[in-house]
């Protein structure tokens, strides 16, 4: 005879908005594309060598993806060749002291 079921009092919201934000957020270095924008706006090359283990091609998704959340907006630039830079939204900018405290939770973990 196994323990018994015990019933869940968590209460979420019929759509859980954590799993709505996560979902914003998926695939691979998406918010390391955040953080890098954190501080100013950035051309593909610049974000290229600050994360020199992500291919141009996951780099160019992520940042489409991004932009289409309305978390990052592109700016074409006029200049030859043509070039664009990529900056956070106000709403990106939401974003980054729940970053700041994944990091911090992170530096905890790696130090235990």
């Amino acid at each position: 005879m196994g323990l018994p079921l015990r019933k869940n009092r968590a209460t979420l919201p019929p759509a859980c908005q954590v799993t709505e934000a996560l979902g914003f957020l998926r695939g691979a270095w998406a918010l390391n594309v955040v953080w890098q924008l954190r501080g100013q706006a950035r051309r593909f090359g610049e974000l290229r060598h600050d994360l020199p283990r992500i291919s141009a091609r996951v780099l160019s998704l992520r940042l489409r993806e991004l932009e289409s959340r309305g978390l990052v907006v592109r700016h074409a630039l006029d200049s030859s060749p043509p070039s664009a830079e990529y900056a956070l939204t106000a709403l990106g900018r939401e974003l980054l002291p729940a970053i700041d405290i994944l990091a911090a939770v992170s530096q905890k973990l790696t130090a235990a």
